[in-house]
């Protein structure tokens, strides 16, 4: 090759070089500005990562109303049989079994509420680290052990909520790899 062309191909090398350095540079300031929008939200997340206590009990009132609606229909149910047969024989019985009933169920139901409630401020907190490790290229574990959650349960936990398939555990497995989608999905 004759001095010309290398001058012409270093020339060609040296423009490419500059195209990708500027597109690179456009590509950085990118990523900035988005990281700079998510930080704050993924912190915001992580600090506060759990149901407000308003919304905990909106949820808690619902279904405990549901359940009081369901066993005071079957106690209505009662009264019209013994109204309608003129016998209250079994009646005392079947309404102390139904009072019974109605404390398991809404000892079972408050539990499931207070379960229901740790994990979604769990998945939450972990959709924030794998969304935080997304932005700095940091694995999720790392983080979690900055924050004192040992990295088997974060395994155990993200696998389990993997099975799970619902929308935290969805949100949290894309963070990393789909933070254009992320701030339609939060508000």
């Amino acid at each position: 090759m004759g001095r010309g062309a290398q001058a012409q191909t270093r020339q060609l090398t040296d423009q490419q070089l500059s195209s990708i350095n500027s597109l690179n540079q456009q590509f950085l300031g990118q990523q900035q500005q988005v990281g700079n929008l998510l930080l704050p939200q993924f912190q915001s997340i992580l600090n506060n990562p759990g149901l407000s206590p308003a919304d905990q009990a909106a949820v808690t009132s619902r279904s405990q109303g549901a359940l009081s609606s369901a066993f005071d229909s079957l106690q209505r149910s009662a009264q019209n049989r013994v109204a309608r047969t003129n016998n209250s024989a079994g009646f005392a019985d079947l309404t102390d079994e139904l009072a019974r009933q109605k404390g398991i169920a809404e000892a079972g139901q408050a539990q499931q509420n207070q379960l229901a409630f740790s994990n979604t401020a769990f998945q939450r907190q972990m959709a924030a680290l794998q969304g935080l490790s997304g932005l700095f290229g940091v694995d999720s574990n790392l983080l979690g052990r900055t924050l004192g959650i040992p990295a088997e349960l974060l395994n155990v936990r993200n696998n389990a909520s993997r099975n799970n398939g619902g929308f935290f555990s969805s949100l949290g497995a894309g963070l990393g790899s789909t933070l254009g989608a992320l701030p339609g999905a939060l508000f």
